[in-house]
């Protein structure tokens, strides 16, 4: 094992407090398995989210909607076991906190015992601040979600730019000061007006992290897939995506499929062989007949 992935400096929820507080910027990325949580922690990145949208962009559902706590569960566990540095968080998915705090700190549980999560991630303002204070008191930190919420896209009708009207924009800053004043220890903005962000951001004292929502956020999170252009959809308007995988992994494919029917692969440098008495035998064998 590399010794660079064993000699780590944890990240903890109190330092990425105190990051906030120098007027340090957090990173955030996605992880659903094994290499890619190995590749981001190895990498430095300070916070791994397992997020619900594990539901489109590994399982290939058409909405984070229809992910389930196992699934969730399945994928969590795999990047546990390949993260060393980072703050592990993982997603409530839809229906697993709905009924209320006694169910939202039942699926907590699960997440820190069974899954080995850090912290976790809950959508909503105002209306989850009873289910984050109760999760908080539990000890189980947690990372708040307010702007657009993708299990909301129903209600949304669509991912649409929230807070784009002063009434919106109140609701929404009323949101992230009661999930603060909940006990969250920072809070996702996404798919809101940069300014909005900033207002925000200057008005909390705990760490926004951003997706869709500027540069003046405390931080930024997005999706792995979408940084590395492992995605079949059109990206969002916010990402940047800083490689483009999707060609390289088509590109490798057709070319093991062309080898294979051109019996260029594989060679002799690939293939095991006999160790020399046995090839003699069988050449012998071979002569005499």
């Amino acid at each position: 094992m590399d010794p660079k992935f064993e000699a780590v400096s944890k990240t903890t929820v109190p330092l990425i407090l105190e990051r906030k507080l120098r007027g340090e910027k957090v990173t955030c990325l996605t992880a659903y398995d094994y290499p890619t949580a190995r590749l981001v922690d190895e990498a430095g990145i300070d916070m791994i989210l397992v997020g619900d949208s594990l539901a489109q962009v590994v399982l290939g559902y058409d909405s984070t909607l229809p992910v389930t706590v196992d699934e969730m569960l399945h994928h969590l566990r795999a990047v546990r076991r390949a993260t060393r540095r980072a703050l592990l968080i993982a997603d409530l998915p839809f229906g697993s906190y709905h009924l209320g705090e006694d169910q939202a700190l039942e699926t907590s549980i699960r997440f820190v015992k069974e899954g080995g999560a850090e912290a976790v991630k809950i959508e909503g303002g105002k209306k989850r601040a009873p289910v984050i204070r109760r999760l908080v008191q539990a000890e189980i930190p947690v990372m708040a979600h307010i702007g657009l919420t993708p299990q909301s896209v129903n209600a949304f009708g669509g991912y649409r730019v929230q807070g784009k009207t002063l009434e919106s924009a109140g609701e929404l800053l009323a949101d992230a000061q009661a999930v603060e004043e909940a006990g969250a220890f920072s809070v996702v903005l996404e798919g809101i007006p940069r300014e909005l962000a900033a207002v925000i951001t200057s008005r909390l004292s705990i760490p926004t992290i951003g997706i869709g929502a500027g540069p003046e956020c405390d931080g930024q999170v997005l999706v792995i897939h979408d940084l590395v252009g492992l995605s079949f959809s059109p990206p969002p308007k916010f990402v940047r995506a800083y490689a483009d995988l999707r060609e390289t992994m088509r590109s490798a494919i057709e070319q093991f499929r062309d080898d294979v029917l051109a019996s260029r692969y594989p060679d002799d440098r690939e293939s095991y062989h006999w160790p020399a008495s046995l090839r003699e035998h069988f050449e012998r064998e071979a002569a005499r007949r």
